[in-house]
């Protein structure tokens, strides 16, 4: 009977170590064993910001520029991709969100264009062209003249923060009427709107006349 040769063959690398499985509880006894990589992902999170520790992040929704950069398609499968979080400009805030910036006297009035844009943006304020300039005027049917006062109150806490105010006129007997404009410039600037924005989010259901249900 002949002997039997045996080859064994070096390879110039190490295999990573087996991971060994327990013993499943049945008659059967055997022994699993897997082949592990040994590639770890990495992911680094940079937020473009001013500079200021902004902490974790949590999930949120991509915004528009984002999607139209296609962002996702260029990261999926890439694990050393660089993925970076862009803080939303001012631009991007609502004009609620926006605080009142100071206003220099050389600075010039809004346009009327420009000022009809925005008017888009707040709602029950219409546009006045009178001949100081462009203001905003918003009006309110109260309940009674209790509630005008309440309402007076609840706007100047509103725009309390701002240092930009409204004048506020209560008039007999249950309305109240709202103007906004920058007088060093003589008509309207951004920070009309940021005010008239802020005033919008007042809570008024609670003051309007009820409404009547007919059986």
């Amino acid at each position: 009977m002949g002997s039997t040769a045996t080859t064994i063959t070096r390879f110039p690398f190490s295999l990573p170590p087996l991971k060994s499985y327990p013993r499943p509880h049945n008659h059967h006894h055997f022994k699993v064993s897997i082949l592990t990589p040994t590639i770890t992902p990495t992911l680094r999170l940079q937020a473009m910001g001013a500079g200021d520790m902004l902490g974790e992040f949590g999930a949120r929704d991509p915004f528009p520029a984002e999607i139209e950069s296609g962002f996702a398609e260029k990261v999926l499968g890439n694990v050393n991709t660089e993925h970076k979080i862009l803080i939303p400009t001012v631009s991007a805030l609502s004009l609620s969100q926006q605080e009142c910036t100071p206003i220099s006297p050389l600075q010039d009035p809004m346009s009327k264009d420009d000022a009809q844009k925005l008017l888009k943006k707040v709602l029950g304020w219409r546009l006045l062209d009178e001949e100081g300039g462009l203001k905003l005027q918003c009006l309110w049917k109260l309940r009674d003249f209790k509630c005008g006062v309440e309402l007076v109150n609840r706007i100047y806490k509103a725009t309390e923060s701002c240092g930009h105010f409204p004048n506020v006129h209560l008039e007999q007997p249950n309305q109240v009427r709202a103007e906004l404009w920058t007088a060093s410039l003589g008509g309207l600037s951004l920070n009309d709107f940021i005010v008239a924005a802020k005033i919008d989010e007042i809570k008024t259901s609670d003051l309007v006349p009820k409404k009547r249900v007919w059986a």
